[in-house]
C-alpha cells in the first residue's frame, strides 16, 4: 500500500486524523522525530478515536532513518515551493507521500535530498498559505489509491 510520512509534526489533532486516514486505507504512517506532542495528548487520542490499534504507524529518529527503512521507495515531498502538480504523476503502491510540519512545511534540505523522486503541489488560491496537514495527506493519499483502483477497499474490489 502507500506510505503516509509526517515529517517532525507538531499538532496531535493532525497526526491523530492520520491515524483514522491511516486505518481506513490501509496505508502505513510514519512520523519523523522530533514530535511536537506526545502520545498521551488528549487532541491526538480524540481525532484519532479508536483507530490508534487498526492503524500501522512507525516512527523514525530522522530523516536519514526513515530513508534508510524505505530502500524501495519512491518519496514524494509536498510542498508549496514547486509547479509540479501532484495530479499529474502515477502513482504506484509503495510510494510514501511525505509531508511537513506545521505551519513551516518541509525545510529545503529535505525538499533537495537526493531520496526524494519530485516535489510536489496539491493547487490552492494564491493568497493563502496552506492547506492543513491531515487534509492535504488526504488528498494526495486518495488520489493515489484512486490510481491504483482503491486496492484492497471493501467496495471497490
Amino acid at each position: 500500500m502507500f506510505h503516509i510520512v509526517f515529517y517532525e509534526p507538531r499538532i496531535p489533532g493532525n497526526t491523530g486524523a492520520a491515524i483514522r486516514l491511516a486505518a481506513c486505507t490501509g496505508a502505513t504512517l510514519h512520523l519523523i522525530e522530533p514530535l511536537g506532542f506526545n502520545f498521551s495528548d488528549a487532541h491526538l487520542k480524540r481525532a484519532g478515536l479508536d483507530y490508534h490499534d487498526l492503524a500501522e504507524l512507525k516512527i523514525h529518529k530522522d530523516f536519514d532513518s526513515f530513508v534508510h527503512s524505505m530502500p524501495q521507495a519512491r518519496i514524494f515531498a509536498f510542498t508549496g515551493h514547486t509547479e509540479n502538480s501532484f495530479a499529474d504523476v502515477s502513482y504506484r503502491c509503495g510510494d510514501a507521500l511525505l509531508f511537513g510540519p506545521e505551519p513551516t512545511g518541509l525545510p529545503v534540505h529535505i525538499i533537495s535530498h537526493p531520496a526524494i523522486t519530485r516535489a510536489l503541489r496539491i493547487p490552492m488560491l494564491p493568497h493563502l498559505r496552506s492547506l492543513n496537514l491531515a487534509n492535504s495527506a488526504s488528498i494526495a493519499l486518495y488520489e493515489a489509491w484512486r490510481q491504483n483502483g482503491y486496492a484492497g477497499a471493501s467496495n471497490f474490489s
